[in-house]
């Protein structure tokens, strides 16, 4: 592997886990908006409704799965398309 592929394939792994980190700022910064909206309803109100959760739990999954993907993952799903490359190229020459 060359130096440029290998700094190509770097690079993309720096933007996959700065785009995660961007993605759990939101989902902190976003879910204590939300807790803060409702703790506040609630008191106006006068109720006990939570309804922030529900937004916290799926969107949650989706990060769960973000982070898997990005360091879990990642060299599996490399590896792989490393070697389907590889069969593709040995396809075509024939």
């Amino acid at each position: 592997m060359s130096e440029d592929d290998l700094y190509r394939r770097a690079e993309k792994r720096v933007d996959e886990k700065i785009g995660f980190y961007r993605h759990l700022y939101s989902f902190i910064g976003v879910n204590a908006i939300l807790f803060i909206i409702n703790l506040i309803s609630n008191f106006l109100s006068h109720s006990n409704e939570w309804w922030f959760y529900w937004i916290t739990i799926f969107w949650g999954i989706g990060l769960f799965f973000h982070f898997l993907k990005t360091f879990v993952f990642t060299e599996r799903l490399e590896d792989n398309r490393d070697k389907m490359i590889e069969k593709e190229m040995e396809k075509m020459k024939k």
